[in-house]
């Protein structure tokens, strides 16, 4: 294996105007442009998402508030949980999968470079067409607003009796391209990881973040389509006569639940899975000891794949399944929890006895691993058909989502982001300002969903735009809605460090975490092609063989 020397191609020519160097990123195949616009594109949506979570807490600090209207919150509801789940945190994944895959199997691009491009448009485009009913459903078309049907979009309310205007189809328009979108870049993570990997790289040797990734990709080709199909269906419904959900002329509104959830909770696991990864590089790395049950981790990886494709109608054990069925989607909802739960030992057991060293991305998976821990003890709760019967719409749910999406997705990201920036950028972010994010946004996100637990099971629903007083809720909504300016400073403070850091950060050299992945042999940010000479590895720690080369240590090889 070898480090880069060939110097940047076109070097020693005129520096490129601002106008070729904005043409460069939008007609940009580099696997590594890509990642960086899909991160980018998230994180403007994660402002946007994060300002209307704001407004619905600002609402919903006490009885009676008049902040914003019933109509507006039920619009900021919708397009809060549309956006950071199809709009910030999918692409945000698919943009360190793009950027790092090719890096650490030791290719020089993703398979199919221009389809790569074309799906970060598509997944692009998607978000600005949710965001063009703001525009075109009011002031087009003179009726309506942005969608207000929830992200989930429940039949019947999507019915042109109950939807008047163009609302519902931006929003569905929005979601079936960017479900395209999805799909391409799926296609490619796995070709990409099936046929690139560089010589030696077996399936066995491939980084655990590599798996994840093949895992999910499989999820989206599985998950997404029946997703797409939904919204064609609901397009037919509302302007060609179709019935397909229509109670009263033989539809049905259960079968939009079941093609939305056959969706929805395997997108669980495709948001879930590149952050399991995440924490599977970095926990090793900081923790100084491999990854411990590499093998028992891609078999719990592999397990949840399938697994999670048949536990999607404990969303609906309250609509009148019966009880065979509900009795099957509890026994795959909890045994789910296996393989998932194994993880969680995995990753302890790469910390014991390790030398720990807490920076900013450590600081991260450790959270997450506290908060998953507690998000899956929540799952099974609900995963009980009694329990969940009574807790379905209340506030409780609202809380266990939100743990998963963000205590154990949201946390691994930012380790991620703290982690690579200075492969990316080149630079060493603030150390100090990075574990200031940190224990901001812990604070932030414990005062908000662990005390979202006890309003729910004091019996707040969910979805409400306001409640009466005298029922024990006003304090727990007050501690909520303080925890949310909390994360919003840490997300301040996170922007601030990465733009700071960008230009006037220490440099990081290729290698700041004496890590031991492929990314890592290279410059930092690596060069367009890559790799010199593509490398070539024996063991799964190719870079400690490298620094190595007399004292490879066969421990760490299973």
């Amino acid at each position: 294996m070898t480090t880069n020397s060939i110097p940047w191609p076109g070097a020693g020519v005129a520096e490129p105007s601002v106008v070729d160097r904005l043409h460069g990123w939008v007609t940009t195949v580099d696997h590594k442009r890509l990642g960086i616009l899909y991160i980018v594109y998230a994180l403007t949506f994660l402002i946007i998402g994060g300002i209307e979570a704001t407004i619905i807490r600002i609402q919903l600090i006490r009885p009676h508030a008049d902040f914003v209207s019933p109509e507006v919150f039920n619009r900021m509801f919708t397009m809060h949980g549309t956006t950071m789940i199809f709009f910030m945190v999918m692409p945000i994944l698919f943009g360190f999968g793009n950027y790092l895959i090719p890096l650490m199997i030791g290719a020089r691009d993703m398979a199919f470079p221009r389809l790569n491009a074309f799906s970060f448009w598509l997944t692009a485009f998607g978000g600005l067409l949710l965001y063009f009913s703001l525009v075109g459903a009011n002031g087009l078309y003179g009726a309506g607003n942005a969608p207000d049907v929830g992200w989930f979009a429940y039949a019947p309310l999507t019915s042109r009796a109950f939807s008047v205007g163009h609302s519902t189809d931006f929003w569905t328009l929005s979601i079936f391209v960017s479900g395209f979108g999805s799909i391409g870049v799926a296609i490619n993570f796995i070709a990409t990881i099936l046929c690139m990997r560089c010589p030696g790289m077996t399936l066995a040797k491939m980084p655990l973040l590599g798996w994840m990734y093949l895992v999910t990709a499989g999820l989206v080709v599985l998950a997404v389509s029946p997703l797409s199909a939904a919204q064609i269906m609901l397009i037919i419904d509302r302007y060609l006569g179709g019935h397909f959900f229509d109670t009263q002329a033989g539809g049905s509104a259960v079968m939009w639940m079941h093609f939305f959830w056959v969706f929805g909770h395997p997108e669980v696991y495709i948001l879930v899975l590149p952050a399991f990864g995440f924490a599977s590089e970095i926990i090793p790395v900081f923790s100084r000891k491999p990854i411990f049950g590499y093998s028992v981790m891609v078999a719990a990886t592999v397990a949840i794949g399938f697994i999670s494709m048949s536990v999607w109608a404990h969303h609906m054990f309250t609509v009148g399944m019966g009880r065979a069925l509900n009795t099957l989607f509890v026994f795959t909802t909890m045994a789910i929890a296996v393989p998932t739960g194994i993880k969680i030992f995995n990753w302890l057991g790469t910390m014991w006895g390790g030398k720990i060293e807490f920076k900013t991305p450590m600081l991260f998976c450790t959270g997450f691993i506290f908060q998953f821990l507690l998000a899956g003890l929540t799952g099974i709760m609900l995963g009980s058909a009694p329990f969940n019967w009574q807790l379905s719409n209340s506030y409780f749910v609202v809380a266990h989502f939100h743990y998963v999406i963000v205590g154990a997705i949201v946390f691994c990201i930012f380790a991620a982001i703290y982690y690579w920036y200075p492969k990316i950028s080149g630079r060493m972010y603030n150390e100090r300002l990075g574990q200031l994010h940190f224990w901001l946004f812990f604070i932030g996100f414990h005062l908000t969903f662990d005390f979202m637990h006890f309003v729910g099971l004091l019996g707040m629903p969910r979805r409400i735009y306001t409640y009466e007083p005298g029922r024990g809720w006003e304090t727990l909504n007050l501690i909520v809605t303080i925890g949310v300016f909390f994360q919003a400073a840490a997300i301040i403070v996170m922007l601030v460090n990465l733009v700071w850091s960008y230009s006037r950060g220490e440099k990081a050299g290729a290698d700041p975490w004496d890590a031991w992945t492929l990314e890592w042999s290279t410059s930092s940010p690596p060069p367009v092609y890559n790799f010199a000479a593509i490398p070539a590895v024996r063991s799964r720690r190719p870079l400690w063989d490298l620094k190595h080369p007399d004292n490879p240590d066969w421990r760490y090889e299973e």
